[in-house]
């Protein structure tokens, strides 16, 4: 039901929709890490090497690497990006691992936040036209120590949110976000 409601909202914004049908590929949003130039693909639980090979055919003018996910669910819980040129990551050895992969799979060198807790390295950023850098992160009262950092951002409008009832279900920040990039019509 959640995929048919999907598929019709985007279909309602005239979004070109590619659908996988392939029985055998596995693919979660929160395993896929666009950058803006290209993207990581964490290989988890919910996620496989088919289901990669089919983003990258889909998406043949972007770089698609493959990152191996261990012990946390999917990529995104533990990095995401935090600005332009900028991958917020956690600091546990799983997440820095993962980091290391990234920088060698890219010919691009990304700038990193390395924030203290790595579900707090789960952030939504948002470039609005009308108030520039926007940075959704986790509210100081769960991470104190990761909000200290993003306080570091000068530039980022910085809009704290609690979810630990989320949390508790396995969701972050961006399991709760679609994102698209599309002038409204209203």
């Amino acid at each position: 039901k959640q995929v048919e409601a999907m598929k019709r909202v985007l279909e309602s914004l005239n979004l070109n929709i590619v659908e996988m049908v392939d029985e055998n590929a596995t693919l979660d949003g929160g395993d896929v890490l666009f950058t803006g130039r290209e993207f990581f693909v964490g290989l988890s639980r919910r996620t496989n090497q088919r289901g990669a090979e089919i983003l990258a055919d889909t998406f043949k003018d972007y770089a698609v690497s493959t990152v191996p996910v261990h012990d946390s669910l999917h990529l995104k819980s533990f990095c995401s990006m935090a600005g332009p040129n900028l991958i917020a990551i956690g600091s546990s050895e799983a997440a820095q691992k993962a980091l290391k992969t990234m920088q060698q799979m890219s010919d691009h060198r990304y700038d990193k936040l390395t924030v203290p807790d790595d579900a707090a390295a789960n952030c939504v950023y948002l470039n609005i036209p009308s108030k520039g850098h926007v940075l959704l992160h986790r509210a100081p009262e769960e991470y104190p120590e990761s909000a200290k950092v993003f306080e570091k951002l000068k530039d980022h409008m910085l809009i704290p949110i609690a979810s630990t009832e989320l949390e508790k279900v396995d969701g972050s920040l961006t399991c709760c976000s679609v994102l698209i990039n599309k002038a409204s019509e209203l």
